[in-house]
């Protein structure tokens, strides 16, 4: 799993934070690690953007940003009503070529969801994982109206032929309301894919020591970390 795709359900969902503890929890175990973001949107030039956000709690690694515009919207339309060039998928597929090259892990966010647009031609994220054949990880939300999207996500990827590990629950709430905790089992239900993670709400608060000691607590095993499905759910039981 050199290459490894973060897509969210939606805006919001903890992409990024997720993303840093997936780099996190690498590192810990000495592998390099690169972080590519095909389009950061909603961010002024002299703002620090999400590769920036991921190294400040992940420690030290590779940072890319291919494009950067200043206004919160799609990536297509943040780059049309600028008058610029957008970034294509045959661009960031390459990238992440590069990056994996020379390092052990590159971690390729997305904006937004899987279907969010980069170019007028409609090109997404799921078009950079199907270049790169990489597996797409699902960063999804734990409460009421998360099934539907994830379901969606889901069946999107396996209509393309693209592997899904798992899905990552970008902020747990503590306490958890009924449906989150219902959606525990509903969420590997409905999409057919396994739970690998769950980050508590509020980590990216954290101060970076203590969000890289932590990281490897919020990841199951598959993703290099130590956390446990069954454990976590039986603690939350209904």
């Amino acid at each position: 799993m050199s290459v490894l795709m973060v897509t969210g359900t939606g805006t919001g969902v903890g992409k990024t934070v997720v993303t840093a503890a997936l780099a996190a929890t690498a590192r810990a175990t000495g592998r390099s690690v690169a972080v590519l973001k095909a389009a950061q949107t909603g961010v002024r030039d002299d703002e620090p953007g999400d590769v920036d956000e991921v190294a400040r709690l992940a420690g030290p690694l590779t940072t890319t940003e291919l494009a950067r515009y200043r206004e919160p919207l799609a990536p297509a339309t943040a780059a049309r009503r600028e008058g610029r060039a957008p970034v294509r998928p045959g661009r960031i597929a390459a990238a992440a070529s590069e990056l994996a090259e020379v390092h052990d892990l590159v971690l390729v966010e997305g904006a937004g969801g899987l279907l969010v647009r980069l170019d007028a031609e409609g090109g997404t994220l799921a078009d950079v994982a199907g270049l790169l054949r990489a597996p797409v990880l699902v960063v999804t939300q734990a409460g009421l109206g998360t099934l539907n999207a994830t379901e969606l996500t889901a069946r999107e990827l396996r209509s393309r032929g693209l592997e899904l590990p798992g899905l990552v629950i970008g902020s747990w709430p503590e306490p958890a309301d009924l449906a989150a905790r219902c959606n525990l089992a509903d969420l590997p239900d409905v999409t057919g894919a396994p739970l690998l993670g769950a980050v508590p709400a509020g980590a990216g608060e954290l101060a970076p020591a203590a969000f890289r000691a932590a990281a490897a607590d919020w990841l199951a095993p598959r993703l290099g970390g130590r956390w446990d499905t069954a454990v976590f759910r039986a603690g939350r039981a209904l």
